[in-house]
């Protein structure tokens, strides 16, 4: 990062507060986790923008800027800022994407340096879920509050059409002309799996981007756009749309619906499920920690049947009776699969679900 002169200031460190330099480059974090068979990202408490009212309460990723003079890498800055905010030591880590939308910590008169963000997905396993205890400003919240149509395990969400889809539908036709207004519809089959179209459960960030579009989450009126039709300072029940999950600090939503498609289509063929369950675990814990993450029911014969045969795991010679019925095999991750094979992912369909309603158009 450099100074205003363009040489670097050894006694200057690092700040988002800092106009002088036309860029910031910062740190972001999507800690995921499964406990309890949910998926769950850890959130720390971070001040909001003051043009946005109210946005201190909103739900923040771990991060921070990048400062070249103390962090030899920008891995290695993401690991301090999240030591210091959570007191969690990373395992797993890889980076995202990078985000550098104008507005992303949007400040009065938008005076403030442009920040470009890196994102990274960082998993936790729940052996290690004891070691945020000394962070009480941070904790574990399941992912599901800020995208609830995207958990299909129990059944088709009833916020996709009962809020969603006439809310998009209403959008759409706003559009300048037909063939907008068609390609906005297309849009909305495609991504929230309605007119017949199959449900694919890697499209979180693309339906998190339509709704965002349509003004319809909190983050477009916090954002400035024109089209927004929540209100930040209005009282919830006179709000013109209901709130469509829980807003974030900037845009570490849609840095969260990054992480969560990048890491449902990576559980297909790459094994870092194993990353996210106990060394030794059953065949119906492996499963419900897949379920978790895609957010669908799998086939339990044909689970098994695919992960034995994909090589995945051995047999410990083990059994668990922390079951709540029968006692169970134990299994453990079989670490030779990654030399073995290219793609070594449970490599499982989820169901095909379609809508149940008319399409969008």
């Amino acid at each position: 990062m450099a100074a205003s002169s363009g040489h670097l200031n050894p006694k200057r460190q690092a700040s988002f507060d800092d106009t002088s330099t036309a860029v910031v480059v910062g740190l972001n974090a999507a800690i995921v986790t499964v406990a309890d068979q949910e998926p769950r990202t850890l959130i720390v408490r971070a001040p909001g923008p003051q043009s946005a009212p109210n946005s201190d309460q909103w739900d923040a990723l771990p991060f921070g800027p990048f400062d070249p003079l103390s962090h030899r890498t920008m891995a290695a800055g993401l690991h301090a800022w999240v030591h210091e905010q959570t007191g969690l030591d990373l395992g797993y880590v890889e980076q995202l994407y990078t985000f550098g939308d104008r507005g992303r910590n949007r400040l009065p008169d938008d005076i403030g340096p442009h920040i470009i963000s890196v994102g990274y997905l960082a998993l936790v396993s729940a052996d290690d879920l004891g070691q945020d205890a000394a962070a009480p400003e941070s904790g574990w919240r399941g992912w599901y509050s800020y995208f609830p149509w995207e958990d299909w395990r129990q059944s088709r969400p009833r916020i996709i059409d009962d809020a969603i889809a006439p809310l998009v539908i209403e959008w759409a036709d706003s559009a300048d002309t037909p063939a907008a207004a068609a390609q906005r519809k297309q849009r909305l089959n495609l991504c929230f799996g309605l007119g017949g179209v199959s449900w694919d459960e890697e499209k979180v960030l693309e339906r998190f981007e339509l709704l965002y579009e349509a003004g319809l989450v909190d983050e477009a009126a916090r954002d400035g756009r024109r089209n927004a039709r929540r209100k930040l300072d209005a009282p919830e029940g006179e709000q013109e749309v209901p709130p469509l999950g829980d807003p974030m600090q900037h845009d570490h939503r849609r840095i969260l619906a990054t992480a969560m498609g990048r890491l449902r289509a990576k559980l297909k063929y790459r094994p870092v499920v194993f990353e996210l369950v106990e060394e030794e675990f059953t065949l119906t814990e492996l499963q419900r920690t897949v379920e978790a993450v895609m957010g669908v029911k799998l086939h339990k014969q044909n689970f098994r049947r695919l992960v034995e045969k994909a090589g995945l795991v051995e047999r410990t010679g083990r059994m668990t009776t922390n079951t709540g019925g029968r006692p169970a095999e134990q299994f453990r991750f079989r670490r030779e699969v990654v030399t073995e094979s290219a793609a070594p992912g449970v490599r499982v369909a989820a169901p095909r679900r379609s809508t149940r309603s008319a399409p969008a158009g």
